[in-house]
């Protein structure tokens, strides 16, 4: 994948591994992007238009958070001035976090494109909070910044209750990081990964997200597809031979099944 027609946007500088603030409202429109290696939360509470994420819509009715991880392809196209936060993540504040709690309610929350919350006014409190700490640099910033978020999060997962919270162990976790390294169509490939049987990872997804193992690797697969498809000028056997398919009319029907297009009636926009 040629990844350099796509833009990579870095918006933390090098030595920070968390930024909160205010949403920038001249960002209201812009270009396709990518981030640079970190996940950002972004909260509304006033506002209107629509968050693109990988070509899919997402109308912005607050009050509302989306969560956008790294290797999504985003912009916004926002017509009534906005009002809300952001919050980007660093890996190494997720790795080095003090609190492993966050980094399991930021897994929970990410399954999830959209969040609609109801207005509650404690979670812009929490977000100011957090703003006002991360400025004064306080020799407790980490501490407190890191209490507060953990109170924000749990806040906006009791009011959206994306599903099924029970924790089944750090197996799934690891498997989304898998799909993140690589991209293959076949279970036996990342339950061999993981420890387990093809069986007992299906399982597991269906428990914790109502889906199959191969419903969410075809689900990864379609979207970095789609995003090879409309960004980069990659054919259609590079696409299908770097998900390793053997056979380039297996991944058109693959691609079909799934979207109802082939991959080249969606590069055509047809």
């Amino acid at each position: 994948m040629d990844k350099d027609q796509i833009s990579i946007y870095t918006k933390i500088d090098g030595s920070s591994t968390i930024k909160i603030a205010p949403f920038d409202v001249s960002k209201r429109y812009t270009k396709p992007h990518k981030h640079n290696k970190y996940l950002e939360l972004v909260y509304f509470s006033k506002g209107s238009g629509f968050h693109y994420v990988d070509t899919v819509g997402y109308a912005i009715t607050p009050p509302i958070v989306f969560l956008i991880k790294k290797d999504e392809v985003h912009h916004w196209e926002i017509d009534v001035e906005p009002k809300g936060f952001v919050i980007i993540f660093k890996e190494a504040f997720l790795n080095g976090t003090l609190d492993k709690r966050i980094n399991q309610q930021l897994e929970q929350l990410s399954n999830e494109q959209s969040l609609k919350i109801p207005h509650d006014p404690h979670i812009d409190s929490l977000f100011e909070v957090l703003c006002k700490e991360y400025d004064s640099g306080s020799a407790l910033q980490p501490d407190v910044v890191e209490g507060t978020l953990k109170a924000l999060l749990a806040k906006i997962i009791g009011h959206a209750n994306p599903g099924n919270t029970a924790n089944t162990g750090d197996r799934l976790t690891r498997f989304q990081l898998l799909l993140e390294e690589k991209l293959k169509n076949d279970v036996t490939f990342y339950a061999e990964k993981l420890n387990t049987t093809a069986q007992n990872l299906t399982a597991q997804c269906k428990v914790r997200y109502s889906k199959t193992a191969s419903e969410i690797i075809a689900q990864e697969i379609i979207k970095e597809s789609k995003r090879m498809l409309r960004y980069t000028n990659a054919t259609i056997t590079e696409i299908a031979y770097s998900f390793e398919f053997k056979d380039v009319s297996h991944f058109v029907k693959y691609f079909k099944r799934n979207t109802g297009k082939t991959p080249l009636q969606f590069r055509r926009r047809e």
